[in-house]
């Protein structure tokens, strides 16, 4: 391989981006302006990473799909840190399973580990972890075996498995230290700031408290019904029932959990589910059908009996009621 190429590819995969442009910097053949291109994305000149991976995979042409395949993969890496994913899930695929086919297992398992990462990001967490199953993690570059851990965290945080992703999280740390590369060390050290940050706020006889990530996962064990705000579900126990698709009745069950033992005015709930300021005769007709609804939703954890003001939730057991939000109010 030409020794110029060589060595940006080690100053990049080392984490210097600068050392590589020196020895590529006025080179316009297609291996320089890909490698050029990974240089001004560590940067963080994405716009400018852009069009030269494009202008390189345009160069290499079609007889050379193996190269073009790299270039769309760096394109996705790319669509991910910005955020712009748009079609990066089917590209990876495809660069993907032509990597694979070439015995390119390196940036084979690069192309899935950043599926898997956009597959975290929409919150398929099963298929991003059956993506990370797929390869041997062995095969990838310091890099890239740090950006895994964090994926392997991130599942286990959107779980609520706090062991999994402590663990993960302190793989990340070691394979950062070894690295040496400020970029992927700051990433680390936000996501292990994130995890030892309060997870969530738990409401309960109106009263408010922070809970990390370890207590929220003790919750299911305690008889307490919870309506969670964060995952969009009512759940005792081992039983939960999503709401994610009803968000009338997710709000309804929030105010009436935030309020229990005592009961919610009627006015109070259409103001709540509608944002009605002023309740007429068809918000009350609205509400009573809304409030049959999520009775029927809840009636294998809880009961909702009419007052003479509003409602009030009834769990089955004698346990408490509480709601688990969000830590910022929205």
């Amino acid at each position: 391989m030409d020794p110029l190429i060589s060595a940006a590819a080690r100053a990049l995969s080392a984490g210097d981006p600068l050392a590589a442009l020196k020895s590529v910097a006025l080179r316009d053949d297609p291996p320089a302006l890909a490698l050029r291109g990974i240089a001004m994305a560590q940067l963080g000149d994405l716009r400018r990473a852009r069009e030269l991976l494009r202008s390189a995979a345009r160069t290499f042409g079609p007889k050379e799909p193996v190269a073009r395949a790299r270039c769309a993969v760096a394109e996705a890496e790319i669509a991910l840190v910005s955020r712009d994913l748009g079609r990066s899930l089917q590209t990876l695929k495809k660069a993907r399973a032509v990597l694979e086919a070439s015995g390119d297992q390196k940036n084979a398992a690069h192309a899935g580990y950043l599926e898997a990462r956009y597959l975290l990001l929409i919150g398929r967490l099963d298929e991003a972890e059956a993506v990370l199953d797929e390869f041997d993690p062995g095969v990838l570059p310091p890099a890239s075996l740090i950006g895994r851990e964090l994926v392997v965290a991130g599942i286990a945080i959107r779980r609520v498995r706090a062991e999994p992703a402590r663990t993960a999280l302190q793989r990340a740390r070691r394979g950062a230290e070894d690295a040496r590369i400020p970029a992927l060390a700051r990433e680390v050290d936000q996501a292990v700031r994130a995890f030892r940050a309060p997870a969530a706020r738990l409401v309960a006889g109106q009263v408010e408290r922070l809970l990390y990530l370890e207590e929220v996962e003790r919750l299911p064990a305690s008889n307490t019904l919870i309506v969670d705000a964060c995952r969009n579900v009512v759940r005792l126990g081992t039983t939960a029932i999503p709401l994610t698709t009803r968000p009338v009745l997710l709000a309804l069950a929030r105010a009436l959990a935030e309020a229990w033992p005592k009961d919610v005015a009627r006015e109070t709930l259409i103001k709540v589910a509608f944002r009605a300021q002023h309740a007429d005769d068809s918000h009350r007709a609205r509400l009573r059908v809304e409030i049959g609804r999520l009775r029927q939703a809840i009636k294998p954890l809880a009961a909702l009996s009419a007052t003479r003001q509003g409602f009030v939730l009834r769990p089955h057991d004698s346990g408490d009621v509480a709601v688990l939000a969000p830590t910022h109010r929205r």
